[in-house]
């Protein structure tokens, strides 16, 4: 057994006690059964152009061209099987210059294609795991001139091929990243509010016609770390928009990178391991969050608000970081903080495939942000509670519900000191789980102290050795401790009378 090389550093009576207090019995928010979700690139699932061994983006999009993803693959099979129930989104940049199979025109010249055998056997994938279904339909890189125009003949058809074959696309999206065009298409083919209002408009008819039980999703703008929507009256759409829109949308949702890989041709924060390590880094996210909060409050108030993107870095996510220990920080953060944000969905980038993909496309093996989801999806349920902290340096999220009378704390410690914990009011401490690695840019990490393996296809929380009943975390350290029996005690904390 691996033990955790931390423990040896942490001298108990030294250390002194952090008050987590519960702060009120009723939950804040609830989230969507499948609020951890995650995407497949429409890249990968096509064959399209992709990141791994690209050393620059072209359009918002890799340099490599890779083969279709082998959908059937037994190994993704399993991993899916663990991260139900969820949403899967094919979206990504090529979603918008890509040929269907249905369409009344001819291909453009080097127009990516989405044939029948691949949507078949896409839809197939998504019947076999029970997944929800988000798919991003085409809006199409054309010249400005052309906006206010959008002709929708090819989207019917891929949405009535999908219901032929019995499966309802539950959330509809036109166009990915609409404030990004200027970025990836050219200045020409930015779509001004007025504009794109109407397209959406025939969008959403559209939909409610052929599909009444699918839900709309939009803008799903791009936010930029520090930066937001960018540059204002070209790309900063998001609030006209939903202004503008007489139809209601079912989802607001938007797209947010905490981070920059170098790849990217637009860096405000670039992924470096000292700004994945600084809490700063976190904070846009919950500010752009509050604001479109308001803006759906304000304007779409029936709607949900979403994260319908996100990855630790844009462009296919920093090598040799962004699959390493040091990157789930901000993945566990987000997840608890969106959820205390009143964020319904969460939607990962990617699965599988680029340096930020939970899954590694060619050897599929899992990265470390793969054992936080999986850990997040058997411990943290749909109740979100207020939680406080007496410790800046400890990140504390609560939720209940993945089982009757539990609660988890979720606790991230992204410093090299340990911590003594104290906790008011959620019950009697049970089991814990702590994930660790040998150093920040270890590939593996520990759960418990071992090295996570699936076996049979299999990987359960009772494969993990018990932690010692000490009041601790541990330096660099993510953290799921339990509680049950809310109204047994008042006070409790682990470690009582063994110092």
């Amino acid at each position: 057994m691996a033990l955790n090389p931390f423990r040896r550093l942490i001298t108990p009576r030294t250390q002194s006690i952090n008050l987590i207090k519960l702060e009120q019995e009723q939950p804040i928010h609830q989230v969507d059964p499948c609020y951890l979700s995650f995407s497949i690139d429409i890249s990968l699932i096509i064959g399209g152009q992709w990141w791994e061994g690209s050393n620059a983006s072209s359009r918002g999009l890799g340099t490599n061209r890779v083969p279709p993803l082998e959908l059937n693959h037994p190994k993704l099979s399993q991993y899916v099987e663990h991260l139900k129930p969820a949403y899967l989104r094919v979206g990504g940049s090529e979603a918008d210059t890509i040929h269907y199979f249905c369409s009344h025109e001819l291909p453009h010249e080097k127009e990516p294609e989405l044939s029948e055998a691949i949507w078949n056997r896409l839809l197939d994938f998504i019947k076999q795991h029970q997944l929800k279904f988000m798919f991003t339909f085409k809006y199409g890189a054309f010249d400005r001139k052309q906006h206010g125009k959008w002709n929708g003949a090819d989207s019917a058809a891929l949405l009535q091929h999908a219901l032929d074959r019995g499966v309802t696309i539950d959330v509809c999206e036109l166009g990915n990243e609409l404030n990004a065009y200027w970025a990836f298409h050219g200045l020409s083919a930015q779509p001004r509010t007025k504009q794109l209002v109407l397209d959406y408009q025939r969008f959403i008819n559209q939909v409610r016609l052929l599909s009444p039980d699918s839900r709309i999703a939009g803008p799903g703008s791009a936010f930029w770390p520090y930066l937001g929507e960018t540059i204002k009256y070209l790309s900063n759409i998001t609030p006209g928009f939903l202004e503008q829109l007489e139809g209601q949308l079912d989802i607001v949702d938007w797209h947010y990178y905490p981070f920059q890989s170098q790849r990217s041709p637009i860096r405000t924060r670039t992924a470096r391991i000292e700004k994945l390590l600084d809490q700063r880094s976190l904070q846009d996210f919950e500010q752009f969050s509050n604001k479109l909060e308001a803006y759906r409050q304000r304007f779409q108030p029936q709607a949900e608000l979403w994260t319908g993107e996100s990855g630790s870095a844009q462009c296919g996510g920093q090598p040799k970081l962004s699959d390493r220990f040091a990157s789930s920080f901000w993945w566990a953060d987000q997840l608890g903080r969106g959820a205390k944000l009143g964020q319904k969905v969460m939607v990962r980038q990617s699965l599988i495939g680029g340096d930020y993909g939970l899954i590694q496309r060619e050897s599929l093996k899992p990265n470390p942000d793969f054992w936080v989801s999986w850990l997040w999806k058997r411990l943290m349920g749909q109740q979100v509670y207020q939680v406080s902290c007496q410790n800046p340096d400890l990140i504390v999220y609560c939720h209940g519900g993945h089982k009757q009378n539990r609660m988890t704390l979720l606790i991230i410690n992204m410093t090299n000191k340990p911590h003594r914990l104290k906790f008011q009011s959620f019950g009697t401490p049970k089991k814990r789980y702590e994930i660790t690695a040998d150093s920040l840019t270890s590939k593996k990490v520990l759960i418990n102290g071992i090295i996570p393996k699936f076996r049979k296809g299999k990987v359960r929380l009772k494969d993990f050795p018990k932690l010692p009943k000490l009041d601790l975390v541990a330096p660099y350290s993510i953290n799921f401790w339990t509680f049950t029996d809310l109204e047994a005690e008042e006070e409790a904390f682990f470690g009582e009378g063994v110092f």
